[in-house]
């Protein structure tokens, strides 16, 4: 479990490269894709599916990357597109692909749907942490600084 966290803080960093993301917040970056993670796992170990624990973690992302963007003065997406790569379903999409291509059309729907559902659920996680009101965010900022 810790090489897993370890190696999606790695993958958040190096797609925060990838994005021309500031060098001053590779970190911060790689700690939320990390957090991000950590709660996937910790919600999946708790018999939950892996499209109630994408909307979790990418709530828990949401926030986070909300709240550093009042603390740093940047904008949220620098943390929220970073942290979400490690939840994005590549695989699935892949797969999908692959039984698309092989005429497998059963395996086809079976994977297309699952894919479709995790992605609804970055969707969803995303709507919910931002209706939260950003001066909530902003007061953080200013405590933080303080």
């Amino acid at each position: 479990m810790i090489v897993q966290i370890l190696v999606s803080m790695a993958a958040t960093i190096a797609f925060a490269v990838l994005f021309h993301v500031p060098r001053s917040e590779y970190w911060l970056c790689g700690i939320n894709g990390a957090i991000g993670w950590m709660v996937y796992l910790f919600c999946t170990s708790r018999g939950a599916g892996v499209t109630v624990a994408s909307i979790w973690a990418t709530l828990v992302l949401t926030l986070i990357a909300r709240a550093l963007s009042a603390i740093r003065k940047m904008p949220s997406t620098v943390f929220l597109m970073t942290g979400i790569f490690t939840l994005v379903p590549g695989t699935g999409i892949y797969y999908t692909s692959y039984y698309l291509v092989m005429n497998d059309l059963a395996q086809f729907t079976a994977k297309g749907i699952e894919t479709f559902k995790i992605a609804g659920a970055i969707v969803l996680g995303i709507i919910f942490g931002l209706m939260l009101p950003q001066s909530w965010f902003n007061q953080l900022g200013k405590v933080w600084k303080k």
